[in-house]
């Protein structure tokens, strides 16, 4: 049954399109959709609504959290996280009108109806055949915001094979209450063919959605979710105590409380296609997504070749978890779960390890004094300096420790020695070892030398954007407190299949390689630009207020190439080959957010084009050169007829 949100969306854009039209005095008012000349001025043409939002609050309330947006040129379609709505819109860039909004039961958009359904195996059902097994928590406990499947249950909630939902951001939203780290949904990102949707999310999981059959049918039914990949202990969202020891511990104590787990799943990176690997030979599809924000951050590798090939056992194209193949019982899969962890007394600590199958390695910036390039899993302190530096440090490190006996540290990530039900280890590192001062690489460095000179890289204020680099087959990611010194951040460049041997067998495996400084920036945003251009967007702010600044590097030597200092204090930012500039989301720009623009071919800026209020995320569409910004309620006149209930901005050259 096609549902009532295409009809009654397109009547409702048509309306917006209209007062826009006569109230607009940023832009042309006689032509919404026009601005495809690349080389004027760029301003707003027109507002896109977003589904099911308003100002009096429920349903829905207004548009004013949000997270990462990205735009799918090749389908020319818009995608944003839609933290109040709890999904994520669907946007047609070329009639600037809402098609989906992708959620779970818990969608406010058509009341959960339009939920995805996890995937099923073809050959059976929901409760004879494999499914996506359901989520748990370090206490032991079922979340909701995962598939509620195989043995979920949870009061008033039962197990109907269906997607749960995105956390949301109702109760931690905002960064000045520090809750923003259990929100979601929170990056996201499209294969480059648009047929897989990648979503990360305040229960420690990254969902993938099959976007094939949307495609087909014009958006007239839910995508199928098709994996969940656990990266972490989720918070305890639906335990006896919820999250409310976690929020509590959030004021001054660094989200100290087990049910805080491992916070959300955020930022995200993929090769956008299948790409081949210098370091193997092997042709694959990776992906990359940060935890712990900031709490213990750290990145996970993860292989979807068969998820978006389509190829391989259901384990492989799902990413299952271990335990679904030793498991006795069709329908009975064991759920994703940390293992037992939690205080003694605590209730539930019912389910054994069982990691996601896809994970490659996960890298921790833990302040670990050495990182052994040359091993598989660095836990043991032998990494060949005397006094073998990270004795005492496991990885993956435990979310929390207890000091007290008989109370156990809580799981962390989904690596390790045997992790989980895998017999064979998962890959686990630690962060570079820098300059504290500097932030330059220094691999070789002995941290406890006295003074310290060098230390294990640590995130405080949580890691950042992430690109995949052609060039040296590599992912980038920045860092925006890397030491102990407010100043000094970095773009780490881990390699994704570094070569260590083992007992006489050679593993690929994730590790860092180098660390390129950022020195009084704070590094957030990344692009790839022409060549090896890599624009580094700076927050310049946390502790201390830097210039405004944006740089752009050499992204295989890291040597700074141009500053620009009329733009900075960005969290989001785009690329955009079609014009051939970078757009940056500077919602903290001393003067007002902006929207800044910069020429990538002559790294030269060109304009700063006022947004408003929490204005942090940006896309562009490079088949018709137009640029899109979730712009929050408020007075400004950015969002016109919608400014009551926030909408999406489209900007363009003039």
């Amino acid at each position: 049954m096609r549902p009532k949100l295409l009809p009654l969306l397109a009547l409702v854009g048509v309306f917006g399109a209209v007062v826009f039209a006569n109230s607009c005095g940023n832009g042309n008012s006689t032509c919404p959709v026009c601005g495809t000349d690349k080389n004027g001025t760029i301003g707003l043409i027109d507002v896109m609504l977003v589904p099911e939002h308003n100002p009096n609050g429920e349903p829905g309330g207004p548009f004013n959290i949000f997270d990462i947006s990205w735009v799918d040129s090749v389908n020319h379609l818009y995608y944003v996280s839609d933290r109040i709505g709890l999904d994520v819109p669907v946007f047609s860039t070329t009639s600037n009108i809402a098609l989906w909004a992708i959620g779970g039961l818990n969608s406010v958009a058509e009341a959960g109806n339009n939920a995805s359904a996890c995937w099923v195996d073809a050959t059976g059902t929901a409760t004879n055949g494999e499914t996506l097994p359901p989520l748990t928590t370090s206490m032991g406990n079922y979340t909701r915001f995962g598939c509620r499947s195989n043995t979920f249950a949870l009061p008033g909630f039962g197990a109907n094979n269906m997607f749960g939902g995105f956390v949301g951001g109702q109760c931690c939203a905002a960064r000045a209450n520090n809750l923003n780290p259990l929100s979601g949904p929170n990056g996201l990102e499209v294969s480059a063919n648009g047929e897989f949707l990648f979503v990360g999310n305040g229960s420690s999981v990254m969902f993938v959605f099959d976007m094939a059959a949307q495609l087909a049918n014009n958006f007239s039914s839910p995508p199928t979710l098709t994996a969940t990949i656990a990266t972490g202990t989720s918070p305890d969202y639906d335990g006896p105590a919820g999250i409310g020891p976690c929020q509590a511990s959030a004021n001054g104590r660094a989200f100290s409380d087990p049910t805080c787990g491992d916070l959300r799943g955020d930022e995200i990176v993929t090769t956008g296609s299948v790409v081949t690997f210098p370091q193997d030979g092997s042709s694959r599809y990776l992906v990359s997504i940060i935890n712990g924000d900031p709490g213990l951050p750290f990145v996970t590798i993860i292989d979807a070749t068969n998820i978006v090939n389509r190829t391989g056992t259901n384990q492989q194209q799902h990413c299952l978890p271990y335990g679904d193949t030793i498991f006795a019982g069709p329908g009975k899969q064991p759920p994703y779960a940390p293992g037992p962890g939690a205080p003694i007394g605590v209730p539930g600590v019912a389910f054994a390890p069982n990691f996601s199958s896809c994970i490659l390695g996960q890298i921790y910036y833990d302040g670990a004094p050495a990182n052994n390039n040359t091993d598989t899993v660095v836990d043991d302190g032998n990494n060949g300096i005397p006094g073998d530096l990270n004795a005492g440090i496991p990885c993956p490190d435990p979310s929390i420790f207890y000091f007290t006996p008989g109370f156990p540290a809580v799981p962390s990530g989904e690596s390790g020695r045997a992790a989980g039900q895998n017999p064979n280890d998962v890959a686990c590192h630690h962060g570079p070892i820098i300059d504290i001062n500097t932030g330059n690489y220094d691999p070789t460095c002995n941290p406890i030398l006295t003074p310290a000179i060098c230390t294990g890289a640590i995130s405080p204020a949580g890691l950042g954007g992430m690109i995949f680099y052609p060039p040296t087959s590599s992912i980038l990611l920045t860092n925006g407190n890397s030491t102990g010194n407010i100043t000094v951040g970095n773009v780490d460049v881990i390699d994704p299949l570094h070569e260590v041997t083992v007992g006489g067998k050679i593993f690929h495996v994730p590790v860092v390689v180098n660390s390129f400084p950022a020195p009084n920036c704070m590094s957030t945003g990344l692009n790839l630009g022409p060549g090896t251009d890599v624009m580094v967007g700076c927050a310049d702010h946390d502790g201390r207020a830097f210039a405004p600044s944006t740089i752009i590097i050499n992204g295989t030597t890291g040597q700074t190439l141009a500053t620009i200092n009329y733009v900075g204090f960005v969290d989001e930012t785009w690329f955009n080959p079609g014009d051939g500039n970078y757009y940056l989301a500077a919602r903290d720009m001393p003067t007002g957010p902006v929207l800044g623009v910069i020429n990538a071919n002559t790294r030269q800026w060109l304009q700063n084009v006022p947004t408003n209020g929490n204005a942090h995320s940006v896309a562009a569409d490079a088949g018709n050169n137009h640029i899109f910004v979730p712009l929050p309620s408020g007075s400004s006149a950015n969002c016109q007829s919608a400014a009551a209930d926030g909408c999406v901005g489209v900007y363009a050259s003039q």
